[in-house]
C-alpha cells in the first residue's frame, strides 16, 4: 500500500490527539476503584489504529467542524469500540487471550474486572457526549448522543454480536452475512463518521448524504478486509489470534465467498464508497486516503 507521507503525519497527528484526549478523559488508576481504572486505562490506551477517530476526524474536516468539538466525538466511539472488544475477547464470548499485541483485559486482570471494564467504558463514552455545552444547541447533541447509543444498542452493535454468536456453524448466505456486519462492525463506523460530521455547527446535508453513503460501504469493506487478514496474516502482524473465526467455525467474507472473491468485493465497496466523494476533489482527499487505508491494510 503507497500512501502519501503527507496522509501519514495527519494519521499520525490525529492518532496523537485521539491518545492525550483519552488519557485525559479516563479516570487515573490512582483513583478508587484503582483497579478498575488501571483496567480502563489498559483496554483503551495505546492500543489500535483508531480508525474510527479518524473517520470522525476526516467526515469532522470535510463538514468544517472545530477539531476539539471532534475529539469528543472520537474518543467516545473509541470508548464504545474499546468496551467491544472486552467483552468480545472473554470466555463466554470469543474466548481470546490477546488483543493488540497483549493479554486481553481478562488475562491481565479477571473476567468480573473486564466485565466492569466494559460497562465503565460504555458509560464514559455518553459522559463524554452530554457533557454541558459541547454544543450550543441542545437538541443537536441529544441527536449525536442518539446516534451513538442506537448504533451500540441491540439494533446496532451489540445485536451484530448476538447473530454473530448465534451463526458459529450455521451456513450463512452472503446477504445475511452483510446483514450480520452492517450491525457488529458497520454500525459503530457508520456512527463513527456521522458523529464527526455532525460535530459541525452548520450542517450541510448534502455532505452528510455522502459521508453516510461513504461510512456504509467501507464499515462492510473494513469487515471483508478483516476476514481477509484474519485468512492470510500472522498473529503478530494482527495483535490477536489469527485464525481464530475459521477455527471457532464461523462464517466469514472468505469462507463464504474465496479468498479472491472476497479480494475483489473489498475493492467494489472502495469505489462505492468514494464514488459519492468525487464531486467535491480535494475536499475529499482525507476520506478517500482513508478508505484506501482501511481497504488495502496488510495487502
Amino acid at each position: 500500500m503507497d500512501l502519501s507521507n503527507d496522509f501519514q503525519s495527519w494519521a499520525a497527528g490525529i492518532q496523537q490527539r485521539t491518545e492525550l484526549a483519552l488519557d485525559k478523559a479516563l479516570p487515573e488508576a490512582n483513583i478508587a476503584p484503582n483497579k478498575l481504572h488501571e483496567a480502563m486505562r489498559y483496554a483503551t490506551l495505546s492500543g489500535g489504529k483508531r480508525v474510527r477517530a479518524l473517520l470522525a476526524h476526516a467526515a469532522g474536516e470535510f463538514c468544517r467542524a472545530e477539531a476539539h468539538k471532534i475529539d469528543q466525538a472520537a474518543i467516545a466511539v473509541e470508548m464504545i469500540h474499546a468496551y467491544s472488544l472486552v467483552h468480545d475477547d472473554m470466555p463466554c464470548m470469543d474466548d481470546d487471550d490477546l488483543r493488540r499485541g497483549k493479554p486481553s483485559c481478562h488475562k491481565q486482570f479477571d473476567d468480573a474486572t473486564a466485565l466492569l471494564v466494559g460497562d465503565a467504558l460504555q458509560s464514559l463514552a455518553f459522559q463524554v457526549l452530554s457533557a454541558p455545552h459541547l454544543h450550543a444547541d441542545a437538541e443537536h447533541q441529544i441527536n449525536i448522543i442518539h446516534l451513538l447509543a442506537v448504533a451500540s444498542g441491540s439494533r446496532g452493535m451489540a445485536g451484530g454480536q448476538a447473530i454473530d454468536l448465534a451463526s458459529v456453524g450455521e451456513s450463512l448466505s452472503q446477504t445475511e452475512l452483510e446483514f450480520m456486519h452492517i450491525h457488529k462492525t458497520g454500525a459503530l463506523i457508520r456512527a463513527a463518521a456521522l458523529l464527526g460530521a455532525y460535530s459541525a455547527t452548520a450542517l450541510d446535508e448534502k455532505r452528510i448524504s455522502a459521508i453516510d453513503h461513504y461510512a456504509q460501504a467501507i464499515g462492510l469493506a473494513f469487515q471483508v478486509v478483516d476476514d481477509i487478514l484474519d485468512k492470510e496474516a500472522d498473529t503478530a502482524t494482527l495483535g490477536k489470534t489469527a485464525g481464530k473465526d475459521a477455527d471457532s467455525n464461523k462464517p466469514t467474507y472468505v469462507t463464504i465467498l474465496g479468498l479472491a472473491r472476497a479480494k475483489v468485493l473489498a475493492q467494489e465497496l472502495f469505489d462505492n464508497a468514494i464514488e459519492p466523494l468525487k464531486s467535491y476533489g480535494a475536499e475529499a482527499t482525507r476520506l478517500v486516503q482513508l478508505a484506501q487505508f482501511i481497504t488495502q491494510r496488510g495487502f
